[in-house]
C-alpha cells in the first residue's frame, strides 16, 4: 500500500502544467544532481539541510519533494514539512522514476537562465498578442512558476536584457525567437525539452495563430480573436498576461484531454 504522503510519477504528471500543481522541490545532493542534471518541469533545487528556509519559501503552499531515488532524503524532509503543518508528499522513486517514465519531460539544467533576485527574469516586446503570452504561460507552468516578465519597447529589449540580466525572447537577435516557419513557443519547447503530445498539439495552434496560417489549425482563428480582444481590453501588459494565462490553461487541458471531443445540438446530429 502506498504511503499517505506519497505521490507517483503518473499522478504528478497529471498536475504539472495546471494551476493546481504543487511546488516541486528537488533536494538531490550535488554529486547526484551532477550525474543527471535535469529537472522535473517547474522544480527548483533546495538543500535538504535548510528546512526553515524551505518552510519560508513554501509559504503554506502544498509541495512535492524529490531526490534521486525517493528514499531517505525526500521521505525524511516530507515528514519534517508535515510535522510543521504543511501539506507535502514525496515522489515515489524520485528523479529516477520520473526519468524512466514514458512521456515525462525533463528540463535540462543547462537550458535555464541564471536567476535574478531569486527568480528567472525575461524581457520581450510590449503589447503582446499570441507568442508573448503563450511563452510566459509555458515558462510559468513548466519551467519557473515564479518567473517575472518585462514588456518594453521593441528597440530596447536587448539593451534591457543586457542591463538587468534578463533573458530576451520573441525578438530578432534572441536565441529564443522565430526560426523559419516556427515561432518562439516552438523554440522554447526545443530548448527546455518539453515536447509532449499535448504541448506539441498546443504548439500547432499557437504557431498557426501567431504566423497567420490558420488553415494549419482550426482553433487558431479563435485564439487570435481572443488574443486581440485581450490586448484591447488591457492597457497594462502584465495585467493582460495574468488574464491570458487562463486561456492557455484551458487550451492545454483541451490539448491534453479533450482534443477528440465534439459538440452538437442535444438530441440532434453532431
Amino acid at each position: 500500500m502506498a504511503a499517505p504522503n506519497a505521490i507517483t510519477t503518473a499522478q504528478l504528471l497529471r498536475l504539472i502544467g495546471t494551476p493546481e500543481c504543487p511546488v516541486i522541490v528537488d533536494i538531490s545532493i550535488d554529486p547526484d544532481f551532477a550525474e543527471d542534471p535535469f529537472f522535473i518541469p517547474g522544480a527548483f533545487r533546495h538543500p535538504h539541510t535548510d528546512i526553515p528556509g524551505l518552510i519560508t519559501l513554501l509559504d503554506g503552499r502544498p509541495s512535492v519533494v524529490t531526490c534521486q531515488q525517493g528514499i531517505k532524503l525526500s521521505q525524511g524532509l516530507t515528514a519534517q514539512l508535515r510535522v510543521a503543518g504543511l501539506r507535502s508528499e514525496y515522489l515515489v522513486g524520485g528523479n529516477y522514476a520520473w526519468r524512466d517514465h514514458k512521456g515525462a519531460p525533463r528540463v535540462p539544467a543547462s537550458a535555464l537562465p541564471d536567476p535574478v533576485d531569486g527568480t528567472t527574469l525575461w524581457v520581450t516586446r510590449h503589447r503582446p498578442r499570441v507568442d508573448r503570452i503563450a511563452c510566459p504561460w509555458l515558462i510559468r507552468r513548466f519551467v519557473d512558476p515564479t518567473a517575472r516578465f518585462l514588456y518594453v519597447s521593441p528597440a530596447e529589449v536587448m539593451g534591457v536584457a543586457d542591463r538587468f540580466g534578463a533573458t530576451p525572447f520573441d525578438i530578432e537577435g534572441a536565441t529564443l525567437s522565430h526560426l523559419g516557419d516556427k515561432c518562439t513557443f516552438d523554440a522554447m519547447l526545443d530548448a527546455f525539452g518539453l515536447h509532449t503530445e499535448a504541448l506539441d498539439r498546443l504548439a500547432g495552434v499557437v504557431r498557426a495563430a501567431d504566423t497567420d496560417t490558420h488553415a494549419a489549425a482550426p482553433q487558431a482563428a479563435g485564439l487570435l480573436a481572443l488574443s486581440v480582444g485581450l490586448s484591447r481590453q488591457y492597457r497594462d501588459d502584465n495585467a493582460q498576461l495574468e488574464a491570458g494565462l487562463a486561456i492557455y490553461d484551458a487550451l492545454y487541458r483541451w490539448a491534453r484531454d479533450g482534443a477528440d471531443e465534439v459538440h452538437g445540438t442535444p438530441g440532434g446530429p453532431l
